[in-house]
């Protein structure tokens, strides 16, 4: 695994992110105090820091013709533990702003995604591809 990232994101409610990066991905949950979190994020470092006015308007681009909402960030998985975080959001009846699918099927580049908010309108997105070497393929 190449080197894990530190990301830092807002959050209006640090209860509502605990439920929903401990609860519903299974993060665990690193050193805390009562104004930040750290998850285990997939291995990588994601805090998540308490700001009551976060209330961002979200904007989308179009990418293979759906509306991908910016910013957005997530992780890379493997083909099948992608589809098994799949099922199991599902499964805790998690509302998707893109539904779990395959973009640029049968093309260079070809990937399962989907995108979900957090609770503070934080975007998402959770991709796998059938051909890991083809990560930045053009």
């Amino acid at each position: 695994m190449p080197a894990p990232f530190h990301l830092a994101i807002p959050v209006h409610d640090l209860a509502a992110a605990r439920r929903f990066y401990g609860e519903q991905f299974g993060c665990r949950e690193g050193r805390s105090s009562d104004t930040w979190v750290d998850f285990d994020f997939f291995g990588h470092q994601l805090v998540a820091h308490l700001d009551p006015r976060r209330r961002a308007e979200p904007h989308f681009n179009d990418v293979d013709g759906h509306d991908v909402p910016v910013p957005h960030f997530g992780v890379v998985l493997e083909w099948d533990e992608w589809h098994r975080l799949a099922e199991r959001l599902r499964a805790c009846g998690t509302r998707f702003v893109l539904e779990p699918g395959i973009r640029f099927e049968g093309k260079v580049g070809e990937q399962a995604t989907f995108f979900l908010y957090d609770p503070s309108g934080n975007a998402l997105e959770f991709k796998a591809f059938r051909d890991p070497s083809q990560l930045f393929a053009k």
